[in-house]
């Protein structure tokens, strides 16, 4: 897959990662925001790694900027 997603994005995606993580190791989430906010975690924390977003794919977006040539 195509990398889709800039160096800020994917920093931003890993801040929210950890937000939810220090939320829920605090005991400040109900169970069910626990397991929503949980698994929107995973996903943004797998995207950021790659660097590929499925639905910046199918809807055409991309914030990576394009190599200069």
């Amino acid at each position: 897959m195509k990398a889709n997603m800039a160096i800020l994005d994917r920093i931003v995606r890993a801040v929210l990662v950890a937000l939810v993580a220090v939320l829920y190791f605090t005991h400040q989430l109900s169970p069910v925001a626990a397991i929503i906010l949980g698994v929107l975690a995973v996903v943004f924390l797998l995207t950021a790694i790659v660097g590929t977003c499925p639905l910046y794919m199918l809807l055409g977006i991309s914030t990576k900027k394009k190599a200069a040539q």
